[in-house]
């Protein structure tokens, strides 16, 4: 099948602790953002937005480099493992069963493209879409999980076909439903999801940068460039593979990280990252996981990151989520896991080099020290990944962080990214724009063995198939459009791409994804901010009352 064919076919074929004193903080904090017009007129220029401007208060991370937009803090919130249809294909019509929080959506909410009735009904795959209730929710995606690889995952889209889920991504393990992978909840078990979405942006049309698990989309998010890595040829029990030439296409450990979950041989970058670019222009930034700091060390003098918790299968897992993609760069990791030399050097290099324990985000914030870009991963027993964890484990994590954000005197000039590092296989109905094509005989297979298109590939680099299946991605800012889903096309790395742009930082560079990716200013309104947080309930996912209006 050539290019032009494959671009037929589907979508192919277009090419809490919240503090009376804290809410208090947000609204004052919310009528204090007023103009900066001038200053942020001329800045936005690049973003060809015309604007009012806000002025936010000065703080500590405010640098040489200003901000081209009012947007002063980036946070992004890293997950793992969902489809865009796994959470919102039904969006935002829920099914509203008794004894499930219910969620009725604001008059003039506009449509996703989700599923339709006919591919609820008559869909081509062997098994249905089938609605997974909040009280199967734990006991069903916990037991079970998908094959995600990066070939699995281009034989499930069969050319643009998009029928061929439940053989090439469904479990492995025959005591799992045989339409597990076909599975989806709504808005009465993601409700906090859906409630932000009613309340700020959302994209339906944002990709994984590439096909396969979770460690590419990492790389991807912080690079857009998973070539380059040493070894360049890995395998691990038997015939898993973990780099192709050169390419990370399945979960090596990160050479450079102590507490790294999978044993064997680390893998290694030698190109740039964001933080990198963050360094040279001097911008203040972090990676903070929940269960970075060690619990002790061996008598080689590595770190050993002992927290465990139990996880919703009933496992005791680790605390410490790898990935952290940082880790596999030499100029940003920080292998020992040492703490930053205090709290006013958060965000700044020494010797924790910008990989933190995710406590010490709130330490610095407490001190008024919010660096301009974090990232935020949370305990591995609450992100969300099918087989251990839950949506509704998932849920109480991501309310009660985001709750907390609202809380800071940051949140009138920060903007929250939430997404997810690849889809698990779940089924989504939308054929990825192939932007990047790759001819590996082994691992190809999207138009065909060996192919993921006949064009040429970003740099040279195969094994690099983008992009790749559709992810969630919320916007949560009082800068965010209302009630708003962008439809703009956009991966991974156009979550670099905005910082970058942001801080007017320039591209990454050699073949990274990010000089494709689509720009996500579309889901702003920086002349209309918002005046109120939106807290929500962290079990149920459903609004405190005090701050249900916008």
């Amino acid at each position: 099948m050539t290019m032009p064919e494959l671009h037929n076919a589907n979508n192919f074929r277009n090419s809490l602790g919240i503090s009376n004193r804290s809410l208090a903080v947000m609204e004052h904090e919310a009528h204090v953002t007023d103009m900066r017009c001038a200053q942020y007129a001329l800045r936005m220029t690049l973003f060809g937005i015309s604007l009012l401007g806000l002025a936010p208060r000065l703080s500590w991370s405010q640098q040489l480099i200003h901000p081209m937009t009012p947007v002063e803090h980036v946070v992004v919130i890293f997950q793992e493992n969902q489809s865009f249809d796994h959470y919102f294909g039904t969006y935002p019509r829920a099914a509203n069963l008794a004894e499930e929080p219910p969620f009725n959506s604001a008059p003039g909410t506009p449509t996703v493209n989700g599923l339709s009735e006919a591919l609820l009904t008559r869909n081509p795959n062997l098994e249905q879409p089938w609605r997974i209730s909040r009280s199967q929710s734990t006991g069903v995606i916990a037991a079970c999980d998908n094959d995600h690889g990066y070939t699995a995952e281009q034989k499930a889209y069969d050319g643009g076909l998009v029928d061929k889920f439940v053989q090439f991504t469904g479990p492995k393990d025959l005591q799992c439903p045989k339409n597990f992978v076909m599975g989806y909840v709504d808005g009465n078990t993601v409700t906090a999801l859906w409630n932000y979405a009613q309340r700020f942006a959302m994209s339906d049309n944002f990709f994984n940068s590439t096909f396969g698990p979770s460690m590419p989309g990492a790389i991807n998010l912080v690079s857009g460039q998973t070539g380059g890595a040493i070894p360049e040829n890995l395998t691990r029990l038997g015939d898993d593979h973990q780099t192709v030439n050169g390419t990370m296409v399945g979960n090596p450990p990160a050479a450079f990280d102590d507490c790294a979950e999978t044993t064997g041989t680390g893998v290694h970058f030698k190109g740039k990252n964001i933080g990198d670019l963050l360094n040279a222009q001097g911008i203040t930034w972090g990676w903070f996981a929940a269960g970075f700091t060690p619990t002790g060390k061996t008598p080689d003098g590595k770190a050993i990151c002992g927290q465990k918790h139990a996880a919703d299968n009933g496992q005791m897992l680790p605390v410490y989520d790898d990935p952290d993609p940082f880790e596999y760069y030499e100029s940003t990791a920080n292998p020992h896991h040492l703490p930053p030399s205090g709290v006013k050097l958060i965000g700044k290099t020494d010797q924790a080099n910008h990989q933190y324990d995710l406590e010490l985000l709130w330490e610095a914030a407490k001190a008024g020290r919010m660096p301009s870009v974090s990232f935020i991963r949370g305990p591995e027993y609450s992100d969300g990944h099918a087989g251990y964890s839950s949506p509704l484990t998932e849920q109480r994590f991501l309310v009660n962080t985001i709750n907390r954000l609202q809380s800071l005197p940051e949140w009138h000039s920060m903007a929250i990214f939430l997404t997810w590092d690849d889809s698990d296989g779940w089924y989504d109905h939308v054929m990825p724009p192939i932007v990047n094509h790759s001819q590996d005989p082994k691992f190809d297979a999207l138009a065909g063995p060996g192919s993921c298109g006949s064009g040429e590939s970003l740099g040279g680099i195969q094994s690099r198939c983008a992009y790749g299946p559709r992810l969630p991605l919320l916007i949560i800012s009082p800068l965010a459009k209302v009630n708003f889903v962008d439809h703009h096309i956009a991966d991974q790395t156009s979550l670099i791409r905005f910082v970058e742009d942001n801080w007017n930082l320039g591209r990454i560079g050699n073949g990274s994804l990010d000089d494709l990716a689509g720009s996500l200013n579309d889901s702003f309104d920086f002349q209309h901010p918002q005046r109120a947080a939106l807290i929500l309930n962290p079990e149920t996912g459903e609004p405190i009352a005090s701050s249900k209006k916008p």
